[in-house]
């Protein structure tokens, strides 16, 4: 089994529970770890044999800047769901950061992380 990672997806999204972050909107990221089986694609050296990784950042893109959430484990959770639905991968590790929060303080972001088997 491997690892196929994609780190740092930027987005711009109306995600929150304020009216401010809902008109606004903020930047988020989110990172995808996809645990898959990657022998035979190894061996074939065919992309149909593998995860597309275009097709996983434009789903992830989708399910940001097409839809809106109060929660960030909202999103986490769909984007896990999605995954697991859409590609032949055993496990998958999503991470999905607000960037400058809207909290008092100095805080860089927030960060859910979930991980769901098949």
């Amino acid at each position: 089994m491997g690892v196929i990672r994609l780190h740092n997806m930027t987005f711009y999204g109306y995600h929150g529970i304020s009216a401010a972050e809902q008109k606004t909107g903020r930047r988020f990221e989110v990172d995808c770890e996809l645990f898959v089986d990657i022998d035979k694609a190894a061996k074939s050296d065919k992309l149909g044999d593998t995860i597309d990784y275009t097709k996983v950042y434009n789903l992830v893109e989708d399910i940001i800047q097409k839809n809106r959430f109060a929660l960030l484990e909202t999103i986490a959770v769909r984007l896990a769901n999605i995954l697991l639905k859409n590609f032949k991968i055993k496990e998958v590790l999503v991470r999905v950061r607000k960037k400058i929060p809207p909290i008092p303080g100095n805080l860089d972001h927030i960060e859910v992380e979930i991980r769901r088997k098949r």
